[in-house]
Protein backbone atom coordinates (compact mmCIF):
# COMPACT_ATOMS: atom_id res chain seq x y z
CA UNK A 1 0.00 0.00 0.00
CA UNK A 2 1.35 3.42 -0.95
CA UNK A 3 1.42 6.27 1.55
CA UNK A 4 -1.29 8.19 -0.33
CA UNK A 5 -3.60 5.15 -0.04
CA UNK A 6 -3.23 5.49 3.72
CA UNK A 7 -3.88 9.24 3.51
CA UNK A 8 -6.94 8.75 1.34
CA UNK A 9 -8.41 6.15 3.70
CA UNK A 10 -7.94 8.44 6.72
CA UNK A 11 -9.28 11.54 4.95
CA UNK A 12 -12.20 9.86 3.18
CA UNK A 13 -14.80 10.64 5.91
CA UNK A 14 -13.78 14.31 5.83
CA UNK A 15 -13.82 14.43 2.03
CA UNK A 16 -17.23 12.75 1.96
CA UNK A 17 -18.60 15.53 4.13
CA UNK A 18 -17.17 18.06 1.67
CA UNK A 19 -18.71 16.22 -1.31
CA UNK A 20 -22.08 16.11 0.43
CA UNK A 21 -22.00 19.71 1.65
CA UNK A 22 -24.95 21.77 0.32
CA UNK A 23 -22.52 24.29 -1.17
CA UNK A 24 -20.79 21.66 -3.31
CA UNK A 25 -24.01 19.87 -4.19
CA UNK A 26 -25.57 23.23 -5.04
CA UNK A 27 -22.86 23.82 -7.64
CA UNK A 28 -23.47 20.43 -9.21
CA UNK A 29 -27.25 20.80 -9.31
CA UNK A 30 -27.18 24.48 -10.25
CA UNK A 31 -29.20 25.44 -7.17
CA UNK A 32 -26.58 27.30 -5.14
CA UNK A 33 -27.51 30.85 -4.11
CA UNK A 34 -25.43 33.12 -6.33
CA UNK A 35 -24.48 35.36 -3.38
CA UNK A 36 -22.85 32.38 -1.67
CA UNK A 37 -20.90 31.58 -4.82
CA UNK A 38 -19.79 35.19 -5.17
CA UNK A 39 -18.53 35.12 -1.58
CA UNK A 40 -16.69 31.87 -2.31
CA UNK A 41 -15.09 33.20 -5.49
CA UNK A 42 -13.77 36.30 -3.74
CA UNK A 43 -12.36 34.33 -0.81
CA UNK A 44 -10.93 31.64 -3.10
CA UNK A 45 -9.23 34.37 -5.12
CA UNK A 46 -7.32 35.40 -1.99
CA UNK A 47 -6.62 31.77 -1.15
CA UNK A 48 -5.15 31.10 -4.60
CA UNK A 49 -2.68 33.94 -4.18
CA UNK A 50 -1.17 32.15 -1.18
CA UNK A 51 -1.54 28.77 -2.90
CA UNK A 52 0.60 30.14 -5.73
CA UNK A 53 3.20 31.21 -3.18
CA UNK A 54 3.30 27.64 -1.91
CA UNK A 55 4.07 26.34 -5.40
CA UNK A 56 6.83 28.92 -5.71
CA UNK A 57 8.19 27.66 -2.38
CA UNK A 58 7.93 24.10 -3.70
CA UNK A 59 10.11 25.04 -6.64
CA UNK A 60 12.61 26.55 -4.22
CA UNK A 61 12.66 23.44 -2.02
CA UNK A 62 12.83 21.03 -4.97
CA UNK A 63 16.06 19.07 -5.11
CA UNK A 64 16.03 18.28 -8.84
CA UNK A 65 15.18 20.22 -11.99
CA UNK A 66 12.16 18.08 -12.84
CA UNK A 67 10.50 18.77 -9.48
CA UNK A 68 11.39 22.45 -9.70
CA UNK A 69 9.96 22.76 -13.21
CA UNK A 70 6.69 20.99 -12.38
CA UNK A 71 6.14 23.21 -9.36
CA UNK A 72 6.76 26.13 -11.69
CA UNK A 73 4.07 24.67 -13.97
CA UNK A 74 1.68 24.43 -11.04
CA UNK A 75 2.49 28.03 -10.16
CA UNK A 76 1.76 29.12 -13.74
CA UNK A 77 -1.48 27.10 -13.83
CA UNK A 78 -2.69 28.67 -10.60
CA UNK A 79 -1.81 32.24 -11.56
CA UNK A 80 -2.88 32.12 -15.19
CA UNK A 81 -5.63 29.49 -15.40
CA UNK A 82 -7.43 29.16 -12.07
CA UNK A 83 -7.18 32.84 -11.19
CA UNK A 84 -8.19 33.84 -14.70
CA UNK A 85 -11.32 31.71 -14.28
CA UNK A 86 -12.02 33.57 -11.05
CA UNK A 87 -11.61 36.92 -12.77
CA UNK A 88 -13.94 35.85 -15.57
CA UNK A 89 -16.54 34.66 -13.08
CA UNK A 90 -16.19 37.86 -11.10
CA UNK A 91 -16.87 39.95 -14.19
CA UNK A 92 -19.84 37.77 -15.12
CA UNK A 93 -21.24 38.04 -11.59
CA UNK A 94 -20.90 41.81 -11.52
CA UNK A 95 -17.84 41.92 -9.25
CA UNK A 96 -15.51 44.65 -10.46
CA UNK A 97 -11.75 44.09 -10.60
CA UNK A 98 -11.31 46.74 -7.93
CA UNK A 99 -13.83 45.00 -5.68
CA UNK A 100 -12.14 41.64 -6.21
CA UNK A 101 -8.71 43.03 -5.36
CA UNK A 102 -10.12 44.79 -2.28
CA UNK A 103 -11.65 41.61 -0.83
CA UNK A 104 -10.91 41.17 2.87
CA UNK A 105 -10.00 37.68 4.00
CA UNK A 106 -12.49 35.80 6.14
CA UNK A 107 -11.20 34.09 9.32
CA UNK A 108 -11.20 30.62 7.75
CA UNK A 109 -9.32 31.90 4.70
CA UNK A 110 -6.66 33.46 6.92
CA UNK A 111 -6.37 30.37 9.10
CA UNK A 112 -6.17 27.91 6.20
CA UNK A 113 -3.65 29.88 4.16
CA UNK A 114 -1.64 30.78 7.24
CA UNK A 115 -1.43 27.16 8.34
CA UNK A 116 -0.19 25.96 4.96
CA UNK A 117 2.39 28.71 4.66
CA UNK A 118 3.63 28.15 8.21
CA UNK A 119 3.96 24.38 7.80
CA UNK A 120 5.62 24.71 4.40
CA UNK A 121 8.09 27.45 5.32
CA UNK A 122 9.23 25.73 8.51
CA UNK A 123 9.18 22.20 7.18
CA UNK A 124 10.45 20.04 4.35
CA UNK A 125 9.21 19.58 0.80
CA UNK A 126 7.23 16.58 2.08
CA UNK A 127 5.46 18.82 4.60
CA UNK A 128 4.60 21.26 1.82
CA UNK A 129 3.19 18.55 -0.44
CA UNK A 130 1.14 17.08 2.42
CA UNK A 131 -0.31 20.55 3.00
CA UNK A 132 -1.25 21.39 -0.61
CA UNK A 133 -2.30 17.95 -1.82
CA UNK A 134 -5.82 17.83 -0.31
CA UNK A 135 -6.91 20.93 -2.22
CA UNK A 136 -5.80 19.74 -5.67
CA UNK A 137 -6.74 16.09 -5.12
CA UNK A 138 -10.14 16.71 -3.52
CA UNK A 139 -11.11 19.39 -6.07
CA UNK A 140 -10.43 16.93 -8.88
CA UNK A 141 -12.56 14.32 -7.12
CA UNK A 142 -15.34 16.85 -6.57
CA UNK A 143 -15.18 18.09 -10.14
CA UNK A 144 -15.28 14.52 -11.47
CA UNK A 145 -18.22 13.59 -9.25
CA UNK A 146 -20.21 16.73 -10.04
CA UNK A 147 -19.60 16.32 -13.78
CA UNK A 148 -21.70 13.14 -13.65
CA UNK A 149 -24.79 15.04 -12.51
CA UNK A 150 -27.10 15.57 -15.52
CA UNK A 151 -26.78 19.15 -16.76
CA UNK A 152 -23.90 20.10 -14.44
CA UNK A 153 -21.44 20.75 -17.25
CA UNK A 154 -23.97 22.82 -19.21
CA UNK A 155 -25.11 24.98 -16.31
CA UNK A 156 -24.82 28.64 -17.31
CA UNK A 157 -23.44 29.75 -13.94
CA UNK A 158 -21.48 26.80 -12.61
CA UNK A 159 -20.72 24.63 -15.65
CA UNK A 160 -17.31 26.14 -16.39
CA UNK A 161 -16.25 25.67 -12.78
CA UNK A 162 -17.16 21.98 -12.90
CA UNK A 163 -15.44 21.52 -16.28
CA UNK A 164 -12.20 23.01 -15.05
CA UNK A 165 -11.86 20.82 -11.97
CA UNK A 166 -13.02 17.69 -13.79
CA UNK A 167 -10.56 18.27 -16.62
CA UNK A 168 -7.83 15.83 -17.58
CA UNK A 169 -5.25 18.61 -17.20
CA UNK A 170 -6.25 19.30 -13.60
CA UNK A 171 -6.28 15.57 -12.89
CA UNK A 172 -2.72 15.27 -14.19
CA UNK A 173 -1.56 17.92 -11.71
CA UNK A 174 -3.25 16.03 -8.87
CA UNK A 175 -1.67 12.75 -10.02
CA UNK A 176 1.78 14.32 -10.11
CA UNK A 177 1.43 15.60 -6.54
CA UNK A 178 0.21 12.16 -5.43
CA UNK A 179 3.24 10.50 -7.03
CA UNK A 180 5.59 13.04 -5.47
CA UNK A 181 4.02 12.53 -2.04
CA UNK A 182 4.69 8.80 -2.29
CA UNK A 183 8.27 9.36 -3.41
CA UNK A 184 8.95 11.76 -0.54
CA UNK A 185 7.42 9.36 1.99
CA UNK A 186 9.82 6.54 1.10
CA UNK A 187 12.22 5.67 3.90
CA UNK A 188 10.55 7.85 6.51
CA UNK A 189 9.91 6.60 10.03
CA UNK A 190 6.41 5.95 11.31
CA UNK A 191 6.65 9.09 13.44
CA UNK A 192 7.50 11.15 10.35
CA UNK A 193 4.67 9.58 8.34
CA UNK A 194 2.22 10.27 11.15
CA UNK A 195 3.27 13.92 11.18
CA UNK A 196 2.70 14.17 7.41
CA UNK A 197 -0.67 12.46 7.81
CA UNK A 198 -1.73 15.03 10.40
CA UNK A 199 -0.84 17.90 8.06
CA UNK A 200 -2.85 16.23 5.28
CA UNK A 201 -5.85 15.71 7.55
CA UNK A 202 -5.69 19.27 8.86
CA UNK A 203 -5.81 20.82 5.40
CA UNK A 204 -8.58 18.37 4.46
CA UNK A 205 -10.51 19.71 7.46
CA UNK A 206 -9.82 23.27 6.32
CA UNK A 207 -11.20 22.38 2.88
CA UNK A 208 -14.50 21.40 4.49
CA UNK A 209 -14.46 24.55 6.61
CA UNK A 210 -13.93 26.67 3.48
CA UNK A 211 -17.07 25.24 1.84
CA UNK A 212 -19.01 25.75 5.06
CA UNK A 213 -17.71 29.29 5.50
CA UNK A 214 -18.82 30.17 1.98
CA UNK A 215 -22.25 28.63 2.39
CA UNK A 216 -22.84 30.62 5.57
CA UNK A 217 -21.10 33.82 4.38
CA UNK A 218 -18.96 33.75 7.52
CA UNK A 219 -16.86 36.81 8.24
CA UNK A 220 -15.64 37.93 11.66
CA UNK A 221 -18.36 37.41 14.31
CA UNK A 222 -17.32 40.72 15.88
CA UNK A 223 -18.05 42.72 12.70
CA UNK A 224 -21.25 44.72 12.61
CA UNK A 225 -21.74 43.89 8.93
CA UNK A 226 -21.63 40.23 7.91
Amino acid sequence: MQFTDRLYKKAKPIWRKSHDHPFVQGIGHGTLDIEKFKFFMQQDYLYLIDYARLFALGSLKGTDLKTMSIFAKLLDSTLNVEMDLHRQYASRLGISEAELEATKAAPTTLAYSGYMLNVSQRGSLADLVAAVLPCTWSYYEIGTELSKIPGALENETYGEWVKMYASEEFGELADWLITLMNELAEGKTEAELTALEEIFLNTSRYEYMFWDMSYNLQMWPTDDEQ
